[in-house]
C-alpha cells in the first residue's frame, strides 16, 4: 500500500503512542486490582461492593470520561495523562473480580499446608497464592489489553496522539487507506499485547509448562 509506505514513520509514532496508553493503565490497573481482589477474597462482606462497585465503573462512556477527567484531575484536557487515569479505571473495573476469583480457586488445602510449614499470611499470598492465581489473573489481563487497545482509539476525538487519529483522519476526509492501516495496526497490537501476557503468564507457572509436557 503505497499510502502506508508514504506514511511508515507517522504510524509507527502513533503506534508507540498507542502501545504506552494501552500498556501504561494495564500495569497500574493490575497493581491496584491486586490488593482491592485480596480484600474482596478475604473478607467476604466486602466482596459484593467491591465486585459490583468496580464493575459499575467499566459502564462509564469512554468518552464522557475523557473529557470529564481534566474537570476532576485538574489537567489540560489534551494532556494524555486523562487517558491512562481513565484506562486505569477501567482495567481496574475489569480485574478486581479476576484477581478475587483467581485467588479463590487456590485449594483451601494448598493453605493450610503453607501455613503448616511456617508461612506468615503475606508470604503465603506471594509466595503460593498470588503465583497459583496467575493463569486466572492472566487471562483476565488478556481482556483487559484487548480492551484498552480498543479504547485507546477514542481518545483521538480529543486530539490525543495515537492509532485512533487514523480512523478520524480517514473518516473526515472520505479516504479508507489510513482506517485500513489503523484497523490492521490495532489488531496487530491487541495480538502482541496478549502474546506477551501468555509468555510473562507461561514463565511464572512452571508447573503449569511441565504438566503439559508430561
Amino acid at each position: 500500500m503505497s499510502w502506508l509506505s508514504d506514511h511508515f514513520s507517522e504510524v509507527m509514532d502513533l503506534t508507540v503512542h498507542h502501545i504506552y496508553l494501552a500498556g501504561v493503565p494495564l500495569l497500574i490497573g493490575l497493581a491496584l486490582a491486586l490488593p482491592f481482589g485480596w480484600l474482596a477474597r478475604r473478607y467476604r462482606f466486602l466482596y459484593p461492593p467491591l465486585i459490583i462497585g468496580t464493575g459499575l465503573l467499566y459502564t462509564i462512556p469512554s468518552l464522557s470520561l475523557f473529557v470529564l477527567m481534566p474537570l476532576l484531575v485538574g489537567t489540560q484536557i489534551l494532556d494524555p495523562v486523562n487517558v491512562i487515569i481513565a484506562l486505569t479505571i477501567y482495567t481496574l473495573a475489569l480485574l478486581v473480580r479476576t484477581v478475587a476469583d483467581g485467588l479463590g480457586a487456590v485449594p483451601d488445602d494448598v493453605n493450610q499446608a503453607a501455613t503448616a510449614m511456617g508461612y506468615t499470611r503475606g508470604r503465603r499470598f506471594f509466595a503460593v497464592e498470588l503465583p497459583l492465581a496467575v493463569p486466572v489473573i492472566a487471562a483476565g489481563l488478556r481482556v483487559a489489553a484487548v480492551s484498552n487497545v480498543s479504547i485507546v482509539s477514542v481518545a483521538a476525538l480529543l486530539g490525543i496522539p495515537q492509532l485512533g487519529q487514523l480512523f478520524l483522519d480517514g473518516y473526515q476526509r472520505f479516504f479508507y487507506d489510513p482506517i485500513i492501516v489503523g484497523l490492521i495496526a490495532c489488531i496487530l497490537l491487541a495480538l502482541a499485547f496478549d502474546l506477551v501476557i501468555v509468555a510473562i503468564a507461561r514463565l511464572l507457572t512452571p508447573w503449569v509448562r511441565a504438566r503439559q509436557g508430561a
